[in-house]
Protein backbone atom coordinates (compact mmCIF):
# COMPACT_ATOMS: atom_id res chain seq x y z
CA UNK A 1 0.00 0.00 0.00
CA UNK A 2 2.81 2.41 0.77
CA UNK A 3 4.00 2.14 -2.83
CA UNK A 4 0.56 2.94 -4.22
CA UNK A 5 0.59 6.65 -5.15
CA UNK A 6 -3.20 6.71 -5.50
CA UNK A 7 -3.63 5.53 -1.94
CA UNK A 8 -1.04 8.01 -0.72
CA UNK A 9 -2.65 10.85 -2.67
CA UNK A 10 -6.09 10.02 -1.27
CA UNK A 11 -4.64 9.99 2.23
CA UNK A 12 -3.13 13.45 1.65
CA UNK A 13 -6.48 14.72 0.36
CA UNK A 14 -8.17 13.40 3.51
CA UNK A 15 -5.60 15.18 5.68
CA UNK A 16 -6.06 18.44 3.74
CA UNK A 17 -9.85 18.16 3.90
CA UNK A 18 -9.63 17.49 7.64
CA UNK A 19 -7.37 20.50 8.08
CA UNK A 20 -9.71 22.69 6.03
CA UNK A 21 -12.69 21.44 8.05
CA UNK A 22 -10.91 22.30 11.28
CA UNK A 23 -10.06 25.77 10.02
CA UNK A 24 -13.52 26.36 8.56
CA UNK A 25 -15.25 25.66 11.87
CA UNK A 26 -14.51 29.21 12.92
CA UNK A 27 -11.85 28.40 15.52
CA UNK A 28 -9.83 31.36 14.28
CA UNK A 29 -12.68 33.45 12.88
CA UNK A 30 -12.56 32.12 9.30
CA UNK A 31 -15.65 32.08 7.14
CA UNK A 32 -16.78 28.56 6.09
CA UNK A 33 -18.29 30.04 2.90
CA UNK A 34 -14.83 31.23 1.85
CA UNK A 35 -13.44 27.72 2.30
CA UNK A 36 -16.35 26.34 0.27
CA UNK A 37 -15.49 28.79 -2.52
CA UNK A 38 -11.84 27.72 -2.45
CA UNK A 39 -12.90 24.07 -2.46
CA UNK A 40 -15.10 24.70 -5.50
CA UNK A 41 -12.20 26.42 -7.29
CA UNK A 42 -9.96 23.43 -6.69
CA UNK A 43 -12.67 21.08 -7.94
CA UNK A 44 -12.96 23.12 -11.14
CA UNK A 45 -9.20 22.98 -11.66
CA UNK A 46 -9.13 19.24 -10.98
CA UNK A 47 -11.93 18.67 -13.48
CA UNK A 48 -9.98 20.47 -16.21
CA UNK A 49 -6.77 18.62 -15.31
CA UNK A 50 -8.61 15.29 -15.46
CA UNK A 51 -9.93 16.22 -18.92
CA UNK A 52 -6.40 17.16 -19.99
CA UNK A 53 -5.11 13.76 -18.84
CA UNK A 54 -7.74 12.05 -21.01
CA UNK A 55 -6.90 14.31 -23.97
CA UNK A 56 -3.18 13.57 -23.67
CA UNK A 57 -3.85 9.84 -23.57
CA UNK A 58 -6.04 10.14 -26.66
CA UNK A 59 -3.42 12.23 -28.49
CA UNK A 60 -0.73 9.68 -27.63
CA UNK A 61 -2.90 6.81 -28.83
CA UNK A 62 -3.67 8.60 -32.08
CA UNK A 63 -0.01 9.40 -32.62
CA UNK A 64 1.09 5.83 -31.98
CA UNK A 65 -1.52 4.48 -34.38
CA UNK A 66 0.04 6.48 -37.24
CA UNK A 67 -3.36 6.48 -38.95
CA UNK A 68 -3.64 9.72 -40.97
CA UNK A 69 -7.23 10.39 -39.84
CA UNK A 70 -6.18 10.04 -36.18
CA UNK A 71 -3.31 12.45 -36.72
CA UNK A 72 -5.78 15.00 -38.13
CA UNK A 73 -7.99 14.50 -35.04
CA UNK A 74 -5.00 15.36 -32.86
CA UNK A 75 -5.06 18.95 -34.13
CA UNK A 76 -8.45 19.58 -32.50
CA UNK A 77 -7.48 17.62 -29.38
CA UNK A 78 -4.29 19.65 -28.93
CA UNK A 79 -6.23 22.89 -29.46
CA UNK A 80 -8.66 21.84 -26.72
CA UNK A 81 -5.72 20.94 -24.50
CA UNK A 82 -4.18 24.38 -25.04
CA UNK A 83 -7.51 26.05 -24.23
CA UNK A 84 -7.79 23.99 -21.07
CA UNK A 85 -4.32 25.04 -19.98
CA UNK A 86 -5.44 28.66 -20.31
CA UNK A 87 -8.51 27.84 -18.19
CA UNK A 88 -6.31 26.37 -15.46
CA UNK A 89 -4.09 29.45 -15.47
CA UNK A 90 -7.16 31.68 -15.21
CA UNK A 91 -8.68 29.61 -12.40
CA UNK A 92 -5.43 29.67 -10.42
CA UNK A 93 -5.12 33.41 -11.02
CA UNK A 94 -8.64 33.97 -9.70
CA UNK A 95 -7.94 31.70 -6.74
CA UNK A 96 -4.73 33.57 -5.95
CA UNK A 97 -6.51 36.91 -6.09
CA UNK A 98 -9.36 35.66 -3.90
CA UNK A 99 -6.95 34.13 -1.41
CA UNK A 100 -4.94 37.35 -1.18
CA UNK A 101 -8.11 39.35 -0.60
CA UNK A 102 -9.31 37.02 2.15
CA UNK A 103 -5.87 36.89 3.74
CA UNK A 104 -5.61 40.71 3.77
CA UNK A 105 -9.14 41.06 5.17
CA UNK A 106 -8.30 38.56 7.89
CA UNK A 107 -5.11 40.45 8.78
CA UNK A 108 -7.08 43.69 8.95
CA UNK A 109 -9.72 42.12 11.19
CA UNK A 110 -12.43 42.32 8.54
CA UNK A 111 -14.92 39.54 7.94
CA UNK A 112 -14.09 37.77 4.66
CA UNK A 113 -16.82 37.88 2.03
CA UNK A 114 -17.82 34.87 -0.07
CA UNK A 115 -16.05 34.92 -3.45
CA UNK A 116 -13.56 37.64 -2.53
Amino acid sequence: MANNPTHKGNNNKKKLKHQVNQDSEGANGDNPEVWATFDQSFKQVQSVLDRNRALIQQVNGNHQSRIPDNMVKNVALIQELNGNISKVVSLYSDFSSNFSTVFNQHDNGEEPKNGD
